[in-house]
């Protein structure tokens, strides 16, 4: 693996089901882990957003209110401090080109409801992407990016895979319960992708072929990890 390019939302703000706004962003933890396991790994990790904006860290990924406590809150805090060029000037999405990646990576946190899910630039490059044999990984709420790439026929590209994604028991749990604008889970079932949810909050990874995908954000580094190896499996 020597060439990937993380997706990230530009979103800062969901809007629910009651009609309330949300503040959001993407999970932290997500994207630390993932790049301190890459970039250890020797991997060249772009940064990419729609319309090249600067991404937004959901503040209750840095909070004991999302579970994460305090001394891995002061971690993911250090690093994004110190990577905090990148995010400030990531890649435009309508720029990125799937030939120019061994893989595309999408992380969560839930805002990816808000834009990634229906990004038509997100849904070219997954597209291409897949088309190519890439890896392409999703994980937690950002396998909703998936939903944005459409096959010839207008169907969703990855109907028939095998994935897993946030779980709706873990969305009631954890995530927005019944305010979410839709369950992730329900959703790719209804667009016939095959989930296989692993129990709520264990770290689980499903590949098929070269699609990966990470449960949340227990399955960061286990996803991370899939990704590098993938290459050598196909």
């Amino acid at each position: 693996m020597s060439r990937m390019v993380m997706v990230l939302s530009g979103a800062d703000r969901l809007r629910l089901a009651d009609g309330s706004t949300h503040p959001t962003g993407f999970w932290a933890e997500e994207v630390v882990a993932t790049l301190k396991v890459l970039r250890a790994a020797g991997a060249h990790v772009d940064l990419a957003t729609p319309g090249g904006v600067r991404p937004t860290v959901d503040a209750l990924s840095l909070d004991e209110r999302g579970g994460v406590s305090e001394a891995d809150a002061r971690e993911f805090r250090a690093h994004l401090e110190e990577i905090a060029d990148e995010p400030a000037a990531p890649l435009p999405l309508s720029g990125v080109r799937a030939s120019a990646y061994d893989a595309i990576h999408l992380p969560g946190g839930h805002a990816p409801l808000a834009d990634l899910a229906q990004d038509a630039d997100l849904g070219r490059l997954l597209t291409e992407a897949d088309a190519q044999g890439r890896i392409v990984a999703a994980l937690c709420h950002g396998v909703a990016g998936l939903l944005s790439a459409h096959g010839p026929d207008g169907g969703f590209a990855f109907a028939g895979r095998a994935l897993t994604s946030f779980t709706d028991e873990e969305e009631r749990q954890g995530g927005l319960g019944d305010r979410t604008p839709y369950f992730l889970e329900s959703r790719l079932r209804e667009r016939g992708a095959v989930l296989r949810p692993g129990a709520a909050w264990s770290s689980t990874v499903v590949r098929d072929g070269n699609l990966i995908t990470g449960q949340n954000p227990q399955s960061s580094t286990a996803t991370a990890e899939a990704v590098l190896k993938a290459p050598a499996e196909r």
